[in-house]
């Protein structure tokens, strides 16, 4: 599944109170943490994220005191007591096999020792692949059958949806639309490669002026810097957006046009805007880059609450309508 696929499947989990422990796996730095974060942020819940592999087994089991007699274990202090929330190993099988076996009664019993998992609390793990080279113990059979089983796999269309929400830069977002290959790649030969995680770190260090190597390689960041250029050739878009750029042409360079559409969705900031680039667009380019630009612009008007207004502005235009229907026409070719 891509991560919106597990964003929606983990918030059915919560939304139906499915307090079944749950294993998510992926390569390092395509979001599973963070995703885990967001839903938490949504439901208002608590999130405690332990990493087994820094603990020793009494960490989880607690210590062992004396009371009247008998020795009683005190469960340590981070361990939830109370409220709701999410209960996070994260990286659980970096963990060495004896506090994976630890953890198998926390997961399947929802105890360990004399702790016991408040009512309110899912749990949840999450851990790289051997395949990602990411230095990973085997998880014992017994502790695996404990889990449901989610799978993800790095999704540009995911990654984009999320980036133009969070900020992410321009020239970042319209880069990975022509390089989508990019988004994640792992080079086993370099400390710093190509993930959504590292992207997210290339944004900081572009907005500063900073180069990106150092988040995401030598060679990725050569090809963002070549494709940077590209800006020079870019039409003014603030025309467009005013409704002022009818004598603008659409350039000719790929690169170009991917840097152009990734503009105009991110400076539409309102639906007068979205609408004035949306118009342009049906003028100058052909249906795929008009495509482009309503999958992502949609969404943001949603979030912005523009959508209703948006519609409105388009259905009031002949010229828009009319593009509309030969564009299902050939959609239905």
């Amino acid at each position: 599944m891509n991560p919106e696929d597990l964003k929606t499947y983990l918030d059915r989990l919560i939304t139906n109170n499915l307090k079944i422990s749950t294993m998510i796996w992926g390569a390092p730095g395509i979001g599973k943490s963070s995703i885990v974060e967001q839903l938490a942020s949504i439901h208002q819940l608590e999130v405690v994220d332990i990493r087994l592999s820094q603990l020793a087994p009494t960490d989880l089991r607690g210590l062992p005191v004396a009371e009247a007699g008998v020795s009683k274990w005190f469960p340590p202090e981070f361990l939830p007591q109370q409220g709701r929330g999410i209960l996070f190993l994260d990286e659980i099988n970096m963990a060495p096999p004896t506090m994976q076996g630890m953890a198998q009664q926390l997961i399947l019993d929802r105890r360990v020792g004399s702790y016991v998992v408040p009512d309110g609390w899912f749990v949840w793990a999450a851990g790289n692949r051997k395949e990602d080279r990411a230095g990973v113990f085997e998880m014992p059979t017994p502790l695996a059958n404990r889990f449901l089983h989610l799978q993800v796999e790095p999704d540009f269309e995911s990654f984009k949806t999320y980036a133009i929400g969070q900020g992410i830069h321009e020239q970042i977002i319209a880069f990975l639309c022509f390089r989508p290959s990019l988004l994640h790649k792992i080079d086993p030969q370099q400390p710093a490669w190509c993930s959504p995680r590292s992207w997210m770190m290339a944004s900081s260090l572009h907005y500063n002026g900073l180069d990106l190597a150092p988040a995401i390689g030598v060679a990725a960041s050569a090809e963002f810097q070549a494709f940077s250029l590209t800006y020079q050739q870019l039409p003014d878009l603030l025309p467009i957006l005013d409704g002022n750029g009818s004598d603008l042409p659409f350039p000719v360079e790929p690169s170009a046009r991917y840097a152009t559409v990734i503009g105009l969705t991110i400076h539409a900031t309102d639906a007068n805007r979205a609408y004035y680039a949306f118009c342009w667009l049906t003028q100058v380019a052909t249906a795929e880059w008009i495509q482009l630009f309503l999958s992502d612009l949609l969404g943001l008007m949603r979030s912005r609450g523009q959508l209703g207004i948006f519609a409105v502005l388009i259905e009031k235009d002949p010229s828009i309508q009319k593009f509309l229907q030969d564009y299902r026409q050939l959609i239905a070719a």
